[in-house]
């Protein structure tokens, strides 16, 4: 698989990452740990470098089936993993004051079964602690040889600035999709002025943009999409438009709805990473069809013209989530 460079430090990682939550966290499901470690190193084996994970997720679990994972390949690969809640727990509210960032990196150490973290994101940005102390503990721990490098997730602009003046990011963690283009707004043409790279998670629109979900889908108990209303019934019907438009370029470019929207994503900039997180060997290989197809400038402005007619309903979160997240 081709590479791409995260920051200005060269942190070289696969075009396309596998973003490891969906394994044991927000789902509904979890899992089961030998298919979700035979899952994981079938990425690699497919050329797949980058893996993305969190204390948050189970919590602590999905980082332990990580490292379990990558142990006999941990030289091959680069581990992405994030700090910044109570406890790790996301109900439990944000906390990045330094004592919590050490104690949550050497949790994580130990399940991911490393003495290193390639690359360390705060989570959410935590009102009650200054961001340039964020910054200066992870700077901290990098100098002890804990962490390679630094990143945030769903940061906004003010925070992103004065972080990376203390410590330089190597990459912001954000939504992004066809179905969630926010950060084109502020946040990219930040990134591309700083140096810093683009990871963007739920970059299939949490499944919707696959064309496997309709109006008629239901989701298990336990689902996140169950309590965000983008995935009403009512919504996902109003937002099928966008599906369909996806679907018409598959099939123009003998493609699949999912291989489009990632190769989308990766025509955008040459530093944006995504890193779906598919739970079946068959989404697995779907995905990572993505970075053989490539889309002209044609495709691009039909894209555009097109997705300028579309509005899409619903929130992408419920509130109590949409409120972790720094505008």
């Amino acid at each position: 698989m081709e590479k791409r460079v995260l920051g200005k430090n060269g942190l070289e990682v696969s075009a396309i990452g596998f973003g490891c939550m969906g394994l044991s966290h927000s789902y509904g499901t979890v899992t089961e740990r030998g298919e979700a470690i035979g899952l994981i190193r079938a990425a690699h084996d497919r050329g797949v470098t980058f893996f993305d994970t969190a204390e948050v997720y189970g919590p602590f679990t999905n980082e332990d089936v990580v490292g379990e994972a990558l142990q006999p390949i941990r030289d091959q690969v680069v581990i992405a993993t994030k700090f910044g809640f109570r406890n790790g727990v996301i109900a439990d509210g944000p906390d990045s004051r330094p004592e919590t960032i050490r104690r949550a990196v050497e949790g994580s150490l130990r399940r991911l079964r490393t003495d290193t973290i390639d690359l360390l994101y705060q989570h959410r940005v935590d009102p009650g602690v200054p961001v340039e102390d964020v910054a200066g503990t992870v700077k901290e721990l990098i100098a002890a040889g804990k962490v390679r490098h630094f990143g945030m997730s769903e940061a906004g602009v003010e925070s992103i600035r004065k972080a990376h003046a203390v410590q330089p990011l190597a990459a912001l963690q954000s939504e992004y999709s066809l179905f969630w283009r926010e950060p084109e707004k502020d946040i990219i043409p930040l990134l591309e002025e700083l140096g810093i790279g683009f990871v963007p998670f739920s970059p299939l629109g949490k499944g919707f943009l696959t064309g496997a979900i309709n109006e008629k889908t239901t989701f298990p108990e336990g689902d996140f999409r169950n309590k965000t209303s983008r995935f009403d019934a009512e919504n996902r019907r109003a937002n099928q438009a966008i599906v369909d438009l996806v679907s018409e370029i598959a099939w123009e470019k003998s493609a699949t709805p999912a291989q489009i929207a990632l190769a989308w994503l990766l025509a955008r900039k040459p530093w944006i990473v995504p890193i779906p997180g598919a739970r079946k060997l068959v989404h697995l290989e779907d995905d990572l069809g993505a970075v053989k197809v490539r889309l002209s400038e044609r495709d691009i402005r039909t894209i555009e013209k097109r997705l300028s007619s579309i509005t899409l309903r619903g929130a992408r979160y419920p509130a109590a989530m949409e409120a972790l997240v720094e505008r």
